[in-house]
């Protein structure tokens, strides 16, 4: 598995008034009534998805396995002062040194507030080896103290221009007016560097823009993208064009991954035997129940668990496991369904995630493990999809042209002191050949042997 990037920069203390002016300040920019993290969040891609790509336009990408962020640049229009912070889904904030975003009128002026959705990933040299950190950014909230989200993608990202498809008088891709993320943001930060070599010393990280296809040509994305990585690679993203940025969970963001990789996050809780002669003293050194436990939400600000399964650790696993001095217990851990031997295996553990998987979409992920679509059927339906693509933009249509070379996208003075602070998807049908997932041992209570609540023993076995 691919290394998990470590968030750069300098935490934000928990419940300081610079904390909550950065969050009200942020739910100001984009006309939230919350303060809650404001990403979109995809939803697993199912069967009945393939009718939705033909029937209106997705943008799709590859999946980077990364951190998922919010780049945050705000900019004190008094005092023209710019500080850039990252936003992880835990919505704690991170203030970053030597990141600096120039206007794209007039780069000897600071980009005003801006909000870009990505992620940050490690690339790896495949000669050298050397690990580099970049931002990958896919989308955006808010560009020079512009609110964007109610516009469409097209008009989000920026100009975009497709060679597959003519574009005519009147297309929203041919709209010079409709540059954002791309000739507000990213072509100014490449110039300055440009011009300005040394500024790259300074940066956290890379800042980049994601590379996106229309949605008929994945075979372009698997053949031709993918192949060309240097991180790791966790499906497509399928991104609608025609609808406005959505916080929370929004339908017009696809999840796509083979139905054998689609994996559950869950939170894992060990429960061990008790020590022979000592019924009341758990052994330690036997291996455990690895208990999968699964969100419900919160329950008066806490997070509220439910057993959902257990994970199958082989025995070698267990002794590795021991020998790391990792901390097992009370982790969210990333589980995949392993139809060979029916049962839930380990790919990671997620330190960036603040919980497991909905119960919902734990739901939803179990119908696309047993609904999922294949690579062989995505492909099989690009032609209609390009059709029908092609019929909404008065284009004529016809047999796809051949692959073509994806576009090749170009790969800052520390910045003053901070300015002072002043539905989740419906629940699917129940399916008869899904992993059985019924809860074993009752409610949750306190326990004596873990930071993890629950029951003292179970069936003769302690946590």
């Amino acid at each position: 598995m691919p290394r998990i990037p470590d968030l750069p920069g300098i935490p934000v203390p928990h419940g300081t008034p610079q904390e909550q002016w950065l969050k009200r300040y942020v739910a100001g920019l984009c006309g939230l009534d919350h303060e809650r993290f404001p990403g979109a969040q995809p939803v697993s891609f199912a069967a009945k998805d393939l009718e939705k790509l033909e029937r209106q336009d997705f943008w799709v990408a590859e999946k980077s396995d990364g951190i998922r962020v919010l780049l945050f640049v705000h900019t004190d229009i008094k005092t023209m002062d710019q500080m850039v912070y990252l936003i992880d889904r835990h919505n704690t904030y991170r203030q970053l040194n030597g990141l600096y975003f120039p206007h794209h009128e007039d780069p000897r002026r600071p980009l005003r507030s801006s909000i870009v959705d990505g992620e940050l990933v490690y690339d790896v040299d495949p000669f050298s080896k050397q690990e580099t950190l970049r931002f990958l950014a896919f989308d955006c909230l808010v560009v020079d103290d512009q609110n964007v989200m109610d516009r469409t993608l097209d008009k989000r990202y920026g100009v975009y221009h497709f060679p597959f498809v003519p574009l005519r008088s009147g297309d929203p891709h041919s709209n010079a007016s409709s540059q954002r993320l791309q000739a507000w943001m990213y072509k100014p930060f490449q110039k300055m560097l440009q011009d300005h070599p040394h500024v790259a010393m300074s940066q956290p990280f890379d800042f980049k823009v994601k590379d996106v296809k229309p949605s008929y040509r994945v075979e372009d994305v698997f053949n031709i993208d993918i192949p060309r990585l240097q991180h790791g690679n966790d499906g497509l993203i399928y991104t609608c064009v025609s609808t406005p940025y959505a916080p929370g969970t929004d339908p017009n963001i696809l999840k796509w991954k083979p139905p054998s990789e689609n994996s559950i996050d869950f939170k894992l809780a060990l429960r061990f035997p008790p020590t022979p002669g000592k019924p009341m003293v758990p052994d330690f050194q036997i291996k455990p129940i690895f208990e999968l436990h699964v969100w419900c939400g919160d329950d008066r600000g806490k997070p509220r668990y439910e057993l959902y399964d257990v994970m199958h650790v082989e025995d070698d696993e267990w002794e590795k496991m021991k020998t790391s001095n990792e901390q097992l217990d009370d982790r969210i851990v990333e589980v995949h369904w392993d139809a060979d031997g029916e049962h839930w295996r380990m790919m990671r553990f997620r330190s960036d995630k603040p919980n497991g998987n909905h119960k919902s979409v734990v739901d939803n992920i179990i119908k696309s493990i047993a609904d999922g679509i294949e690579k062989d059927a995505l492909l099989a339906r690009s032609a209609a999809i390009r059709n029908n693509w092609k019929t909404r933009q008065g284009a004529p249509t016809g047999p796809a042209p051949a692959p073509q070379k994806p576009h090749a996208l170009p790969a800052k003075p520390a910045p003053p002191p901070p300015p002072a602070a002043a539905s989740l998807p419906p629940k699917p049908p129940q399916l008869a050949d899904v992993p059985p997932a019924e809860a074993r041992y009752g409610p949750l209570a306190a326990s004596r042997w873990s930071k993890v609540t629950g029951p003292e023993m179970v069936a003769g076995m302690y946590r």
